[in-house]
């Protein structure tokens, strides 16, 4: 299983790396983050405390549900994420993104605390509904000179890789007391993000 679970991360990671064209160019003369939006999009979701705590809250949690919700959880987010990115990008804009983002960050966190446990179809269109919200946001700050498609491969590429660090906490923490503690400081961590002081 542990093997497994480091095939995958690999594959993650090799995967997020093939899709940043951006930092090919890093000794161009160009700043990676102005050559074509590649590493803008990675950085996105790694820098924003609210999308990172959420991608990984979504892998913990498609791990503890197991089976065929460890794969669909996760692409569930992604699909709706990128769909959320070209509407904040081009469309029409989202009502409440940024509420939206903090409950996602809340509600993983509390099912994850709790062990909640649903069919795989109904968590697949919860974290769905979540990643529309987060694509939204990315897609309504994406740098003005980058390539839309080198944008999303980043961001797309990032969110991987943050559920699959999510998926390996999940592997190592299953259904344990430190997992219900990762979850109630991840719904903690939303609360504050919620509700600054």
């Amino acid at each position: 299983m542990t093997r497994l679970i480091r095939t995958g991360l690999r594959g993650l990671l090799a995967g997020g790396l093939a899709a940043m064209p951006g930092l090919a160019e890093a000794h161009t003369g160009v700043h990676p983050f102005s050559a074509n939006g590649g590493a803008a999009g990675f950085a996105h979701p790694m820098l924003g405390a609210d999308h990172l705590l959420a991608m990984v809250a979504v892998g913990l949690w498609a791990a503890s549900l197991g089976g065929r919700a460890r794969w669909l959880v996760p692409a569930s987010f992604v699909a709706l994420m990128a769909l959320g990115a070209a509407l904040g990008g081009f469309g029409p804009a989202l009502p409440a993104v940024e509420p939206m983002i903090a409950l996602s960050v809340i509600a993983l966190g509390v099912l994850i605390a709790l062990a909640v446990r649903v069919p795989t179809a109904a968590a697949a269109a919860m974290v769905a509904l979540f990643g529309l919200f987060h694509g939204a946001a990315h897609g309504a700050e994406m740098p003005a000179m980058a390539s839309p498609l080198a944008y999303v491969a980043g961001f797309v590429a990032a969110t991987l890789i943050l559920h699959g660090v999510g998926l390996a906490l999940g592997a190592v923490l299953p259904r344990t007391r430190a997992l219900k503690f990762a979850g109630g400081a991840i719904a903690a961590a939303g609360l504050a993000l919620a509700f600054p002081l």
